[in-house]
């Protein structure tokens, strides 16, 4: 007990101070009579891994079995996007109503993220969980909410103002402090437009295998969201674009979603039910397209062949064409 809650005291406070989002889980202890679990956490989140620290609580039925402690759980592959993710925790503290006055207990399963909205996250896991002393083992299901908050920084960071240069060797342009945005309805027009547009899929490909961050924008190393993916590479190449996926669906004009209309460089947008955005990607030619999920920056391919990619297509809901 002493060095579980030692462990817990140097895990937990890291965690309170860059808490990234915080969540709610109960489940149910199939054993015997039964165990009903609480959970209410904050997270932490470095990649893939991510970790959730707070209170732990179980109860028996009636009046019997009281216990209340801390818990720890980490979870792998859960970022954000629907799949399956790995999830285990540890946990102790006192019993009461006729339980062990200490408890402790570990559990590993599997969970499911569902699709996301907004903020919210919702997962399902299931478990095995051994809760000791008395050795009350058995499968445990439960739901998880979650919401993320505090990961966004007020104003977003662009590179700096620098000439864009063409392959031509011609100055094209000034970063992003120096050009406007395209309005929604109009392209920014450029004499050089299919080597820019090159440049602007070529600076996002060097991204690859950066992590995925929920309001990243890929400043000291950090990982990249979707949109922050798409702000970077066209504010790289000298074109501001508006932070958010929503904004950015509405910036230059509307492109015939068929596989003839669409050149490099155009944005596409993903709408996970209905037709508001929460997703976008940059298209690079020959059906595949670059974006920021739940992997990290990675390229997919917009079809049926790919099956991360048909997840994808089958969200599909536009194509915005920024420069001319």
């Amino acid at each position: 007990m002493k060095t579980f809650a030692l462990v817990a005291t140097l895990l937990l406070v890291p965690g309170l101070v860059q808490a990234q989002g915080m969540g709610m889980r109960v489940g149910r202890l199939f054993d015997g009579d039964g165990l009903t679990s609480y959970q209410l956490t904050l997270q932490a989140a470095a990649g893939a891994l991510a970790a959730h620290f707070g209170g732990l609580a179980f109860t028996g039925p009636g009046t019997h079995e009281r216990r209340i402690g801390l818990g720890l759980d980490a979870t792998l592959f859960r970022g954000g996007d629907p799949g399956f993710y790995a999830v285990g925790g540890v946990g102790g503290g006192l019993g009461f109503s006729g339980a062990d006055p200490q408890w402790h207990s570990w559990s590993a399963g599997m969970g499911f993220e569902l699709p996301p909205a907004g903020p919210l996250s919702f997962g399902v896991e299931g478990r095995w969980r051994s809760l000791m002393p008395g050795h009350r083992d058995g499968a445990e299901l439960s739901i998880r909410l979650g919401a993320d908050f505090g990961r966004r920084r007020p104003a977003p960071l662009h590179p700096p103002a620098t000439p864009w240069i063409a392959t031509d060797g011609s100055a094209s342009g000034v970063g992003p402090s120096g050009v406007a945005p395209a309005e929604p309805g109009e392209s920014v027009e450029r004499a050089n437009a299919d080597a820019l547009v090159l440049d602007i899929v070529r600076i996002a490909e060097e991204e690859i295998g950066r992590p995925y961050k929920y309001g990243g924008e890929g400043a000291d190393g950090e990982g990249f969201d979707c949109s922050g993916l798409i702000q970077y590479a066209y504010g790289a190449a000298g074109i501001a674009l508006p932070r958010t996926s929503v904004q950015q669906a509405r910036q230059g004009r509307e492109i015939s979603r068929t596989g003839d209309a669409l050149r490099a460089g155009d944005i596409l947008t993903f709408a996970e039910r209905g037709t508001r955005v929460t997703h976008v990607g940059l298209y690079m030619g020959d059906g595949r397209f670059i974006h920021s999920a739940s992997r990290g920056v990675q390229i997919s391919t917009l079809g049926e062949s790919d099956p991360n990619g048909r997840w994808w297509y089958q969200r599909w809901v536009g194509v915005r064409r920024v420069v001319e």
